[in-house]
């Protein structure tokens, strides 16, 4: 099985220095670019995430502090990386939830206004879990018949998961190969932002899923309550989540003026 193709998809996996979006930062990446033709391109980078790695953490990925001090920071990596994935969708295990959200406040920290508006993601673990439920080594021996080595290795991760989604499209004939599809099949649900503070009503429209206005169409909120839009500008939220609440106080604006 081959993956059907009108654009590159690159899948891609982050080792951290945690879970929290807004907060922890990238040690490594690797990037699997697959091409329409079936060409394929592969990069891995280490990174000083310029905070401490927790001792916990890197019991889980076995990198350590003194592995990355003389590495480049992900400022100095961001054009590279974001060269490498900006004309392709891409694809991941858990991408959806964590690895795109974090990677977007990495790029948005850099300088790189990252978007995916020209981008579909397609989630590995999503289309596994809906078939399945379980997790990545169970898939790569379920479906691949191999035990994945090296786990929490950025690199062997990313091939197992590109792996796995070949298998998967052999397996489930209810699977379109076609990457849109894939794309929709693997989303949970349908948010404005990455991180899911943002998300659409069955009007389409955005409305807040946390807080005091959970459930609340956004632009009413700011427009009866424009402090609440400084509040989350100035609060710990991630650069995405303020980047879309932005563009949506503008184009509200814009509508108003036109």
């Amino acid at each position: 099985m081959e993956l059907q193709l009108t654009r590159p998809i690159c899948f891609f996996d982050l080792e951290t220095t945690g879970t929290n979006i807004a907060k922890d930062r990238v040690v490594e990446i690797a990037i699997l670019k697959i091409f329409p033709n079936g060409n394929k391109e592969s990069k891995t980078w280490l990174v000083n995430p310029e905070v401490h790695i927790p001792d916990e953490v890197i019991a889980i990925h076995g990198i350590s502090n003194e592995k990355v001090a003389n590495e480049p920071i992900f400022k100095e990596l961001s054009k590279e990386i974001y060269q490498m994935i900006q004309d392709s969708d891409l694809g991941g295990f858990n991408s959806d939830r964590f690895d795109i959200p974090l990677l977007a406040e990495e790029m948005l920290r850099s300088g790189i206004d990252f978007d995916m508006k020209n981008m579909v993601s397609v989630d590995v673990q999503t289309i596994f879990h809906k078939m399945e439920k379980r997790t990545l080594g169970a898939a790569y021996k379920f479906y691949c018949g191999k035990d994945l080595t090296n786990a929490h290795s950025a690199e062997a991760d990313t091939n197992a998961t590109y792996e796995v989604l070949l298998s998967q499209l052999d397996r489930y004939p209810e699977l379109e190969n076609n990457i849109k599809k894939l794309a929709e099949f693997s989303t949970h649900r349908k948010f404005a932002d990455f991180a899911g503070f943002l998300i659409f009503d069955e009007d389409d429209d955005e409305i807040f899923s946390f807080g005091k206005h959970k459930g609340k169409k956004v632009n009413d909120v700011l427009e009866k309550e424009p402090g609440y839009f400084s509040w989350i500008l100035n609060a710990d939220f991630p650069l995405y989540t303020k980047k879309v609440l932005t563009q949506i106080k503008l184009n509200k604006l814009n509508n108003k003026l036109g």
